[in-house]
């Protein structure tokens, strides 16, 4: 599958839950997708130093990716510090 096709269909699960994203002052922008089908994105405005982006990292925005567009294997925000325990 094309990188552009992959990378609208992440830009369209982004969308449904931009407008919650939106309400709170954030945002998140897709900085790439990679030949590993790996989506780098990065969280803007009040997203990117919110105390509870990581929640909203993991709970929402990846989980709406891995729905939408399973091919994708990995999501990664290059603003937040994920607690992997």
């Amino acid at each position: 599958m094309e990188a552009t096709d992959l990378r609208t269909r992440v830009e369209a699960a982004l969308n449904s839950i931009r407008p919650y994203l939106e309400a709170d002052g954030g945002n998140v922008q897709v900085l790439e997708i990679t030949a590993d089908h790996v989506a780098r994105l990065e969280l803007i405005g009040a997203c990117g130093t919110c105390s509870m982006s990581a929640m909203t990292f993991k709970g929402g925005i990846e989980d709406a990716i891995r729905r939408a567009v399973p091919e994708i294997l990995r999501v990664e925000a290059v603003n937040v510090v994920l607690d992997e325990r």
